[in-house]
């Protein structure tokens, strides 16, 4: 018979910033048959933006959000790249999204889309705020899904310590400030022009402009050591969360 140890049970209220509506945060996390689950109504436990917005067209709504990760997962020598979809799981319930779905495409009238044969991804926290992210980083997806593309400002209690959540191989996301640096740095110079290039300078709009560098603490999946465990970490600078992996992806993130 398989026991379950329950890690955490949270119901809060979030009232959206309008003021026009009420939601309730509900996540339950459990310990079970070697594996961490997270099951949750996807809304988060503090105040959200305005949703739709200039640049996100949606309006949020409660999911069906039931994610069970390896508790002991192992760590390979290859890194597993995640050019899409979830990266992973707050302790509040929020999914960890902080790639685009969206590349540079010309082609298009609003100058991207999801074809993205010419290799230049969107960067959701770039410059401009393109994608509609309210203070906490996030946005709503066109299904309603509330999702972090950086580090939220208004955790509050959802947190253990550094621990914030959940990659989707199991290993855990911690927060530290300064106290993990990414080793990403922005590239310098201009884009290459012409050909289904963007050209401009490198300032942070495409994923593309940035290169690892290994100048911070951490590896190009943002990952490192912390009290003698592989761990991943939110960072303050790109990338922000991991793009990559170095264990295997759950397969409810697949």
């Amino acid at each position: 018979m398989k026991t379950a140890t329950m890690i955490m049970t949270v119901t809060a209220l979030c009232a959206l910033s309008a003021g026009i509506a009420h939601a309730a945060n509900q996540v339950r996390i459990a310990r079970s048959g070697g594996e961490i689950c997270i099951a949750s109504n996807g809304l988060p436990n503090h105040a959200t933006g305005q949703f739709p917005n200039q640049g996100n067209p949606h309006s949020i709504s409660a999911q069906r959000i039931n994610v069970c990760v390896p508790a002991n997962p192992k760590k390979s020598n290859r890194a597993t790249w995640i050019d899409r979809g979830g990266i992973g799981i707050m302790l509040n319930g929020v999914m960890i999204r902080p790639e685009a779905a969206d590349c540079w495409d010309p082609r298009s009238p609003r100058g991207f889309s999801r074809d993205c044969r010419n290799g230049w991804r969107l960067e959701p926290m770039g410059p401009g705020n393109k994608f509609g992210l309210d203070k906490n980083k996030a946005h709503v997806d066109m299904r309603g899904l509330y999702h972090y593309h950086g580090m939220p400002s208004s955790l509050g209690s959802a947190k253990q310590g550094t621990l914030i959540g959940y990659a989707a191989d199991g290993f855990e996301i911690h927060y530290m400030g300064q106290g993990a640096k990414s080793g990403y740095s922005l590239k310098s110079g201009k884009r290459p022009s012409g050909n289904g290039n963007p050209g401009g300078r490198y300032d942070g709009s495409f994923v593309e402009d940035y290169a690892y560098t290994g100048s911070g603490t951490l590896d190009e999946c943002n990952g490192g050591t912390l009290d003698g465990k592989y761990v991943y970490f939110a960072t303050d600078a790109f990338p922000y969360y991991p793009r990559c992996l170095m264990g295997t992806k759950a397969k409810a993130f697949r």
